[in-house]
């Protein structure tokens, strides 16, 4: 065998010498485990029956509409309070409103929750209503009738009443005459304080 050849099987054969040198360098005990995890996130789900409360005509000054409402928690969390925001905007058929603004004459009474039987617990008028910070209305309504619980738990549902009232001032009021209101609430729910689970 030549010298060349001699060299190559040297070099063939010490290069598999450290391959197989290595690839037991690498030999040893293993094991693994896998650790899937889920996280499930739950739901808030309020619901209002009906989202029409009011729906009405031919009002005049001293006339009172009462309505009842239901506010329910189908959803997975519990939630801690709710929230109410107004708007309204008011259509002037005849053009004579004169910067009046409808909103001032019509009063809301919330009453009666008969679920909790508790008092009546705010009364003001849309224009007020309007101008206020939700979170300052939800204190002045829903805290009220939610202070021993203090929400509305899963699965509940709480009754409420609602009273507007065209105000009669014993002024002349005629510029309203024709006019519409359409009044939007919308109901913001939030859910409790987060928990450290153990």
């Amino acid at each position: 065998m030549g010298l060349f050849k001699k060299v190559s099987v040297g070099v063939v054969t010490a290069s598999l010498g450290l391959s197989l040198m290595g690839g037991g360098t690498y030999a040893y005990f293993s094991d693994t485990e896998t650790s899937n995890n889920t996280f499930g996130m739950g739901t808030l789900d309020m619901s209002l029956d009906p989202e029409v409360i009011v729906d009405i005509d031919n009002l005049k000054p001293g006339d009172t509409v009462l309505r009842e409402f239901k506010l329910g928690n189908e959803g997975t969390l519990d939630i801690k309070s709710i929230n109410l925001l107004t708007n309204y905007s008011v259509t002037d058929a005849q053009g004579d409103n004169d910067g009046m603004d409808l909103g001032e004459h019509i009063r809301v009474n919330f009453m009666w929750n008969w679920d909790k039987e508790s008092e009546p617990v705010f009364q003001t008028t849309l224009a007020e209503l309007q101008s206020e910070d939700p979170d300052v209305v939800a204190k002045d309504i829903f805290d009220p009738l939610w202070k021993k619980r203090g929400g509305l738990d899963v699965g509940d549902e709480d009754t409420l009443w609602v009273q507007f009232e065209f105000v009669d001032n014993d002024e002349d009021q005629n510029a309203f005459q024709g006019d519409s209101l359409n009044l939007e609430w919308t109901f913001n729910a939030e859910q409790t304080e987060g928990e450290d689970y153990e």
